[in-house]
């Protein structure tokens, strides 16, 4: 689906399932001075909540939920410079795996911002124990459906694709690092 047309872009999309370590490591690369995207849907449940919406009322709406993410994903990728080394915290593909998760047929906003996606390399996490949270209500299984679909979608694209493994915290972004000075 990537675009030919788009410009090569330094950016290294970090992701996997629910509760698979994905903002911690993100956190860790900006202790180290790299420049590093927030995760969308906890921000706009975060801004929603600020609105009075509950996080169950949110999530009723699939679509809407969805599309709200998506949205943020789009602005905040377009406001990136190519030339950047970015380390993002999920990525736009991340929500045709949600998609297929949730049922939901894939709209013209969700094809058009995937035909212009452009990343340097894909990092997906593998999956640690659950954890929920305020934000964070998917059960074991829906886990692993999650992870399962966004290791599909990223492995149908054209992008070099390394799975890190279960290791601590800092192994993990070390892991990384090395992955990507053997560019």
């Amino acid at each position: 689906m990537k675009n030919s047309e788009t410009a090569q872009t330094n950016w290294y999309v970090i992701t996997g399932g629910p509760s698979t370590g994905k903002t911690t490591t993100i956190n860790m690369l900006n202790d180290r001075g790299f420049k590093t995207t927030i995760e969308h849907a906890r921000h706009y449940i975060d801004t929603m909540r600020v609105e009075g919406q509950t996080v169950e009322e949110l999530r009723s709406n699939k679509r809407e939920f969805q599309l709200g993410v998506l949205k943020m994903q789009i602005e905040q990728e377009a406001s990136l410079n190519s030339d950047d080394v970015v380390f993002l915290d999920r990525a736009i593909p991340d929500a045709l795996a949600y998609y297929r998760f949730l049922g939901l047929e894939v709209d013209e906003i969700l094809k058009k911002a995937m035909s212009n996606v452009n990343y340097k390399k894909i990092f997906i996490l593998d999956k640690l124990p659950l954890v929920n949270d305020y934000a964070r209500l998917e059960s074991k299984n829906d886990q692993k459906q999650i992870h399962n679909f966004i290791t599909e979608v990223y492995e149908s694209l054209s992008f070099p694709v390394i799975h890190v493994p279960v290791l601590p915290p800092l192994e993990r972004v070390d892991f990384i690092l090395k992955s990507i000075k053997d560019n």
